[in-house]
């Protein structure tokens, strides 16, 4: 048998296992996507909390615990999800341009200042706009209730947030319980916190 075409059959063969091993890899990564990593717009961790260093912050899932983050409010104080613990807490995830936002918030409030004696919380967290827009905002709707400023959209990103608003409610002991994307009606609102035992506050 001729060495030369020995040789090259081989190396034929060694190509064709490669490829095959290189589609296979590619169909994987197609059917199931890649992992889905915490980062933020730059490309970096987010710096509010939510994980390890080096290691991707836990998904925002219903029945899982809620990602932490820390946020300043319009006053500059800062607020920690992680510090509401024993409470119920609303994570609204707004914008000031976002019309069903403008729509849900004033039923919000009012929820709010209805339940907020029975360990009702709510954290409004606005999508990445300049103060001097969100407090305009706060201001309009006689917002009560903590709005946080979110640089970056490094917490809106911790979250997966595709869409505004989007709501996470979490009990007591710091698990998702419910996540609604879209407008809340005041009906859904209230059946949502009626499983936590907050009703007839209005």
């Amino acid at each position: 048998m001729n060495l030369e075409a020995s040789s090259s059959g081989r190396a034929a063969w060694l190509l064709l296992g490669a490829g095959l091993l290189i589609g296979l890899a590619l169909g994987l990564v197609v059917f199931y996507g890649l992992p889905a990593l915490p980062l933020g717009r730059d490309g970096s961790a987010p710096a509010t909390g939510g994980g390890l260093p080096g290691k991707p912050a836990p998904a925002p899932v219903v029945g899982a615990p809620a990602p932490d983050f820390t946020l300043q409010d319009l006053s500059g104080n800062s607020v920690w999800l992680s510090g509401q613990k024993g409470k119920v807490v609303l994570i609204n995830f707004w914008a000031t341009w976002c019309g069903p936002c403008r729509l849900e918030m004033p039923a919000i409030e009012q929820r709010y200042e209805a339940y907020k004696d029975q360990g009702f919380v709510v954290l409004a967290v606005d999508f990445d706009e300049p103060v001097t827009d969100v407090g305009a905002f706060a201001h309009a709707y006689n917002l009560t209730f903590p709005v946080l400023l979110d640089p970056g959209a490094k917490v809106n990103d911790l979250y997966r947030i595709i869409g505004y608003p989007t709501t996470f409610f979490v009990d007591r002991e710091g698990i998702i319980t419910r996540q609604h994307v879209g407008a809340m009606t005041e009906a859904q609102l209230d059946n949502y916190l009626a499983d936590f035992g907050l009703s007839g506050g209005l």
